[in-house]
């Protein structure tokens, strides 16, 4: 709600101010890396560039639409989506007339630019699709799924013998309980040499999700989830931030609390375990780097919020006040603390891409009032500040002089109903100005383009250029501003 996000901006300014960029391991320092795709096997194609967003699913960030049989075309990706998984999707028809149908090609980038050769009916398939001969990352997980699929295969087998042999006291099932374990032991020590041998690669972040916990064979089917939850987190290198730009993560740390859900006979368990279990997770996370800390607070107060388990939010308190833990908010707070330096006199003002209250399409850039100055009042009617200098600002802007020299375009962060409710009621004091309302409030793309953390804020541009002349903090400011 933007009334608490007002009360408490300057908290989480404070804690922001501790959250200095941090580096990726193995991060590219280029600018951006391409992607050169060769079309083949199908009469047009469009493509799309998918990447794994905050909430770990995938959406597109680059399309070509009409690529024809035999074209080449090339796909940016700005440094700040590297390194990462993406998807290539291919809408094609295989004849002119043909109706478009999906492929997808999950593919790995680092610091390298990709050339692909690609056939979208067979995307997937090694002799219908290649890249380079020197490419990397993709290359060296093809040869580690392969081989992980072999030895895993071997395991599985042991274990499913193990798991249904009826004589447990025999002689034979002891020596394949060692037997298994002697595997298992290699298995993870195989795991370790390859994330290793390929550490300078972005996929090898990936290995550990295939680490195999020990299991206590003898006991009850309860006992071996409890050794399996003590165990869960053996192979895992919290230290490595790359994991969190992985959607493997998402998916291992799903198994982990599915193991407590099998605990979970009653509904009154169900809300004592989870709350152990995000404890436990985020108590290892705790001690590794702070962006995975901050992921797996984010992970478990998504869960905890859908589901309704008010134990669990009250366990993330202390964590989430915790300055040492980059949370996707705290992030962000850092990021629009950084980007509020680049909105000076001079530079270019964010586009805006909003509706009005008519229901008419507004462009920032294609509004040209016949007037010198344009003010951007970024404000909420659930904000008595806001309502106070826009009761200050009114009379003043409306004076004829002021009308020939400025347009008021009032971009309302309201999000709540109660909040609507309120904006709607109040803008007709200010009907001579331009109002519009972000929908997701300070969530919005406008609010994010103009690294807003709270409201009021009025942006001062020049009408016609859209240059930034000022961003003052109070109507004085704004006053001296206008020539």
């Amino acid at each position: 709600m933007i009334k608490h996000v007002k009360r408490l901006s300057r908290v989480f300014i404070m804690f922001a101010v501790f959250c200095q960029p941090l580096a990726f391991h193995g991060q590219s320092q280029t600018q951006e890396i391409k992607i050169t795709i060769h079309l083949r096997g199908v009469y047009e194609s469009n493509i799309s560039l998918l990447g794994l967003s905050n909430n770990k699913t995938f959406k597109p960030i680059a399309e070509i639409k009409g690529v024809k049989n035999g074209s080449t075309v090339r796909l940016p990706i700005a440094k700040d989506k590297l390194p990462g998984e993406f998807v290539l999707r291919f809408d094609y028809k295989e004849n002119e007339s043909s109706t478009p149908y999906p492929s997808e090609k999950y593919i790995f980038i680092n610091d390298q630019d990709l050339e692909l050769w690609v056939s979208p009916k067979y995307c997937n398939n090694a002799d219908s699709t290649w890249f380079q001969k020197d490419e990397r990352e993709n290359a060296a997980f093809v040869r580690f799924s392969k081989e992980n699929g072999k030895q895993k295969e071997k395991l599985g087998l042991l274990q499913n013998f193990l798991m249904n042999y009826d004589d447990t006291e025999s002689t034979f099932y002891q020596q394949g309980i060692g037997e298994y374990e002697k595997r298992r032991q290699a298995f993870n020590q195989w795991l370790t040499d390859q994330t290793q041998q390929d550490t300078s690669l972005f996929v090898s972040a990936l290995y550990p999700f295939q680490y195999v916990p020990q299991i206590p064979w003898k006991g009850t089917e309860t006992e071996r989830i409890n050794s399996l939850i003590n165990h869960y987190f053996d192979g895992m290198d919290f230290q490595n931030p790359l994991l969190i730009k992985t959607s493997d993560l998402n998916k291992w740390m799903d198994g982990y609390v599915n193991l407590y859900g099998q605990l979970s006979t009653t509904e009154a368990l169900r809300d004592s375990l989870f709350p152990e279990a995000g404890r436990r997770a985020i108590e290892k996370a705790r001690r590794g780097h702070p962006l995975l800390y901050g992921w797996m607070v984010d992970y478990f107060y998504r869960g905890y919020e859908s589901n309704g388990i008010t134990a669990g939010m009250k366990i993330l308190e202390p964590y989430m006040n915790d300055p040492n833990c980059l949370t996707s908010k705290r992030q962000e707070i850092a990021r629009r603390l950084k980007g509020m330096e680049t909105l000076v006199p001079g530079s270019k003002a964010p586009d805006i891409a909003l509706t009005d209250m008519y229901g008419s399409l507004f462009n920032l850039y294609g509004f040209e009032p016949k007037v010198k100055y344009l003010l951007l009042y970024f404000w909420s009617a659930d904000c008595s500040h806001c309502v106070e200098m826009a009761n200050q600002m009114y009379p003043w802007q409306q004076q004829p002089e002021m009308q020939q020299k400025v347009k008021v375009v009032a971009v309302s962060l309201d999000e709540t109903d109660t909040e609507i409710a309120a904006w709607k009621k109040k803008i007709p004091e200010f009907k001579a100005w331009k109002h519009m309302r972000a929908e997701a409030g300070v969530r919005s793309k406008v609010a994010s383009d103009y690294y807003i953390l709270a409201t009021p804020v009025m942006v001062l541009l020049d009408a016609k250029t859209k240059e930034i002349i000022a961003v003052p903090n109070t109507l004085t400011e704004l006053m001296v501003g206008i020539k």
